[in-house]
């Protein structure tokens, strides 16, 4: 199934301001697992309307305006917390940032108790991030209001997904039918799995690319075809996915060097030759240069969609903060 976009259409240019009807029926954003392909298509087209209106001097729609959005980071995040602060801020929410480090965590508080202490202060989002799988969803059981994953352990990381799928129909015109290489720490990536989940649902192949001791248990049984060899792996991809190296989940000896990594698996410029011609890199960052990839390649705009990738980030929490709130108490549709 492919995005509203053909391989020859522009990008798009909305300005935030269009009526995009979603069809989207959860009261969370829990994983990318168990959404169909018309409720992420609905997802990316809304968030296309957002691009523009982000690229104006006046950001704001006042269509959260009296709702209250609370960023809850129990793991350290630049990209992603200043995204939905932003996202937040610009449809007109009053946005909180707690700071785990300085809260009753710290002091023993367990995170069900912090549900229902948050709970108690009636926010109507709460965007969660949290080193534990499962974390997120738990959370999700003991709160009124609405609950978006901003990253549980090694699970899952939809919205990362979502804006990778957007970046990538903004470039190709489409999903379906590209070959996307997710490559080096897969087994610790909760970016990898939205991504093997959302992009396999839009009709693209997938790789998976790394040493058998990064790659996931079974992954065959992903969808995806497994390789160890990084040249082999990227003859005549459309998509190199570099992935950050989990070193902070990692228990036990999983690489030999980062030298001896990089080498294998680091992206320089001549493995990528083996990747189509026309074909791109991403990364969800941040990244360790020269371990995972070459600077060279990181930042050559003709074929780098990082920065890219940050920016449809924004547009992509706008329009998932869109859609909840669409279900909360006295939502409805966007006026």
């Amino acid at each position: 199934m492919t995005g509203s976009n053909s391989p020859s259409a522009p990008t798009p240019t909305g300005t935030g301001t269009e009526q995009v009807e979603v069809p989207y029926n959860h009261r969370h954003l829990l994983g990318i697992q168990g959404l169909v392909p018309r409720e992420i298509t609905g997802l990316l087209d809304l968030a296309d309307s957002y691009v523009g209106l982000s690229r104006q001097v006046d950001k704001k729609r006042p269509l959260l305006k009296g709702r209250t959005l609370i960023n809850l980071f129990f793991e350290p995040s630049t990209r992603t917390q200043a995204s939905f602060e932003l996202a937040g801020k610009r449809l007109g929410a009053d946005t909180v940032n707690m700071s785990v480090r300085t809260s009753s965590v710290t002091k023993g508080e367990t995170l069900i108790d912090t549900a229902v202490t948050l709970n108690a202060m009636r926010p109507d989002i709460l965007i969660v991030r949290h080193n534990s799988s499962g974390a997120v969803d738990l959370l999700a059981q003991k709160v009124d209001c609405a609950v978006v994953n901003a990253g549980d352990g090694s699970n899952e990381h939809p919205t990362q997904a979502l804006l990778d799928a957007l970046t990538i129909r903004r470039r190709f015109g489409r999903i379906e039918g590209l070959t996307v290489a997710i490559c080096g720490d897969v087994r610790h990536s909760r970016v990898a799995r939205s991504n093997i989940h959302l992009l396999s649902a839009m009709g693209a192949r997938i790789r998976l690319i790394g040493p058998p001791t990064l790659l996931p248990p079974s992954a065959e049984r992903l969808g995806a075809e497994v390789f160890t060899d990084m040249r082999e792996g990227l003859k005549g991809v459309d998509i190199v996915m570099m992935l950050r190296l989990q070193s902070e989940r990692m228990e036990g000896n999983y690489l030999p060097s980062l030298r001896e990594f990089y080498h294998l698996y680091g992206l320089d410029r001549e493995k990528f030759d083996y990747a189509n011609p026309g074909a791109v890199i991403m990364h969800p960052g941040p990244m360790n240069r020269g371990v995972e990839i070459e600077s060279a390649l990181a930042d050559d705009p003709e074929i780098s969609l990082i920065q890219e990738q940050v920016e449809m980030g924004v547009a992509v929490r706008m329009s998932v903060l869109d859609v909840l709130s669409r279900r909360l108490p006295n939502g409805g549709p966007k006026q």
